[in-house]
């Protein structure tokens, strides 16, 4: 009963963010209410909420912060230089940018995390895509990319948790998984590239005179603000020092992210704008983004701890696993690398890599399926779990992007699609998977 609540619950929250029924806050909240209502758990739904809420808290107070702090960052110009460098390199070619985009954020992600991915590779990028007139969308869609494959190192979330969860080290459950991870970056590229296409194809190559006019074509197009007032050049090296500090915090973990972003938000808004005035100005100008951000993950955080605390999370896994028969025991590995899209899309990595990994490594052991394949099956669904409405830091993206939540599902979703079947025919062509 319990695991037919959560297919249903989650089969009705897909259809009313897809149809635009409900907006995703609205749906994150009420339809998981709803449901934990039905399924009689009343007394322990205020209990249930506040679990959730209060496990996804750090992230939201984190992604506030940062939100706030890169917002600074752009208004005084940090980013400026990077931008005119840019477009001295690409052009102004919007294919060019759109590959570079990907690029980076193959290269930012190396660190495992997607916040830190998302919020440089936007604040880096975001202002040449206004400028030249590249469609927002397209900045959501290929750095969620990028993420959804280098996600998979020994150092991010999934990979970690199978290492611990199976016994397993990295030499035998990633680096096998090299070459898969290549094809999945070369599609991440393609895609990229398709979509610059497009981005050329609608806008042209911005084409630019001498060297003096390109100059100041160049300085016009690296303005990250209208308003000349709020930019502080003679701050770049301060700013830049700051924000290398904030990275290598982040990356070393010297103190817990939310207080690292505190703490680095209210150097750079106290010594780039002393005044209380501008102060509260520069509050005030990336405060709806904020909230944007923030409401959307904490009611993330009721549709989590309900989905969580009602064990509709195990009912739906142990359902799942029961539904493989006999004859495709022996096609575990490719099973399990099919279904860990769907799995990683609407649980936690918590929940799938510590709940359910174990009960499919266990099953398909009585087939004689080694379980470090299991492993490596479990964790080629991340493209698609970066899209997950558990997943924090698709907000972030968005928000800064400012695009729609159901409009991203559907533009990533058949890239991230594609990227994982890519990268699990390159397992099975040499060998890491078994068929």
């Amino acid at each position: 009963m319990l695991s037919w609540l959560g297919f249903l619950m989650i089969a009705v929250f897909m259809y009313a963010i897809m149809s635009k029924r409900l907006s995703a806050l609205v749906a994150l909240i009420v339809i998981p209410v709803v449901f934990a209502l039905f399924g009689g758990f009343t007394d322990q739904l205020g209990d249930m909420m506040l679990a959730g809420i209060k496990q996804i808290a750090p992230t939201g107070i984190m992604l506030l912060f940062a939100i706030l702090y890169f917002g600074i960052m752009m208004d005084a110009g940090l980013f400026d230089p990077l931008i005119s460098k840019i477009l001295k390199i690409v052009k102004g070619d919007p294919l060019k940018i759109v590959v570079g985009t990907a690029i980076l954020a193959s290269l930012v992600a190396l660190d495992g995390d997607g916040t830190t991915t998302y919020m440089i590779t936007v604040t880096a990028m975001l202002p040449l895509y206004r400028r030249l007139g590249i469609k927002p969308m397209v900045l959501a869609v290929v750095p969620m990319l990028a993420l959804g494959v280098m996600n998979m190192t020994p150092w991010g979330g999934p990979t970690a948790r199978v290492m611990s969860v199976l016994g397993l080290d990295a030499s035998e459950l990633f680096t096998p998984l090299l070459p898969a991870m290549a094809a999945g970056l070369a599609w991440v590229i393609f895609a990229a590239c398709i979509l610059g296409k497009r981005e050329r194809k609608r806008l042209g190559i911005i084409e630019l005179g001498d060297d003096h006019q390109q100059s100041q074509a160049y300085a016009e197009l690296a303005a990250t603000s209208d308003a000349i007032s709020i930019k502080r050049p003679r701050l770049i090296w301060f700013n830049l020092l700051l924000t290398v500090a904030l990275m290598l915090g982040l990356i070393t973990s010297f103190l817990p992210l939310p207080i690292l972003f505190m703490i680095a938000f209210a150097i750079a808004l106290l010594v780039n704008y002393p005044k209380m005035g501008d102060q509260k100005e520069r509050l005030a100008a990336h405060a709806g983004n904020a909230l944007a951000t923030v409401s959307m993950v904490f009611a993330a955080g009721i549709f989590t701890g309900i989905l969580t605390e009602t064990k509709m999370i195990d009912a739906m896994s142990n359902t799942v696993v029961s539904w493989i028969p006999d004859s495709l025991g022996g096609h575990m590995p490719v099973l399990v690398a099919l279904t860990s899209m769907p799995f990683t899309y609407f649980m936690s990595n918590d929940a799938y890599y510590f709940g359910v990994v174990p009960i499919l490594a266990n099953a398909a052991a009585a087939y004689g399926v080694d379980p470090v394949e299991i492993g490596r099956a479990s964790i080629l669904g991340q493209p698609v779990h970066v899209l997950s409405p558990l997943f924090a830091a698709q907000y972030l993206l968005i928000g800064m992007v400012g695009v729609d939540y159901a409009e991203t599902q559907r533009a990533v979703i058949k890239w991230a699609f594609g990227t994982t079947i890519v990268m699990i025919v390159a397992a099975l062509l040499t060998g890491v998977l078994t068929l």
